[in-house]
């Protein structure tokens, strides 16, 4: 090995952070779509199982991230209560429709949604029902291992398939990104630092379309700030009541 295996993982996430941001037009669309849907006092859904829960996490309740965020966090699909459990529920035909019950998605609405295969049945089944109550839906995922694998769908389809616009994280088949000799699998997945980088991009973009249009966005201040704690407080009593988890 020629470099630090560090070094190593550093370079693969560059390479894949220039690659993922090369996808300008569709950075362009997921903003205008995020504005448009603040514009019209949508809300900003988002959801992952597993490990991709996280894409959830990453823009609710954020320093610098929209007060008119949705994220769907199931305790069943997530990894701290039962990590290996959860992937056998997120293979589960239906549970997404029993999920959603408790979402109310529209038309004015936009769904985030992370899958680094995008093979799996809740992920797949909660673009599907978003779609139908006629919201945009974005999805997150890795097309290389997408097309190398089967749907375990009964429809056959997989979620980059079902997105109105989909963002390739250009990861490796399986996610991790270094070989080392001896190990027989790879190490140092990227799917998360990309997929996380892309999507705070389209935040961004969607706050200086907001701006240039005379609307000044809702937005999250850091609570550790000397400015945050007002800011913040008034947001939370506006909101609480309408955001699960808030």
């Amino acid at each position: 090995m020629s470099k630090e295996p560090y070094r190593l993982y550093a370079d693969s996430v560059m390479e894949k952070l220039q690659k993922a941001f090369r996808q300008e037009k569709e950075i362009q669309v997921a903003a205008k779509w995020i504005a448009e849907c603040l514009k019209n006092q949508g809300w900003i859904y988002t959801a992952g199982t597993g490990h991709s829960h996280m894409f959830a996490e990453e823009i609710f309740y954020r320093a610098g991230g929209f007060a008119r965020v949705r994220p769907i966090l199931d305790p069943d699909l997530m990894l701290h209560v039962d990590a290996s459990g959860s992937t056998a529920i997120e293979r589960t035909e239906g549970y997404a429709a029993n999920l959603l019950k408790r979402f109310p998605i529209s038309k004015e609405d936009v769904l985030l949604i992370s899958s680094n295969s995008g093979r799996n049945a809740v992920p797949i089944e909660l673009a599907q029902l978003a779609k139908k109550e006629g919201a945009k839906v974005i999805v997150f995922t890795n097309h290389a291992h997408s097309k190398s694998v089967d749907s375990r769908h009964s429809s056959g389809l997989k979620l980059f398939q079902l997105g109105d616009l989909f963002f390739d994280n250009f990861g490796e088949i399986g996610d991790a990104a270094i070989p080392f000799e001896g190990l027989e699998g790879r190490v140092g997945a990227t799917s998360t630092v990309i997929g996380t980088a892309l999507i705070q991009a389209i935040m961004v973009q969607s706050v200086g379309l907001l701006l240039k249009d005379g609307i000044t966005p809702e937005v999250f201040i850091s609570s550790n700030s000397d400015v945050g704690e007002a800011n913040n407080e008034s947001l939370l009593a506006k909101y609480k009541p309408l955001v699960r988890g808030l």
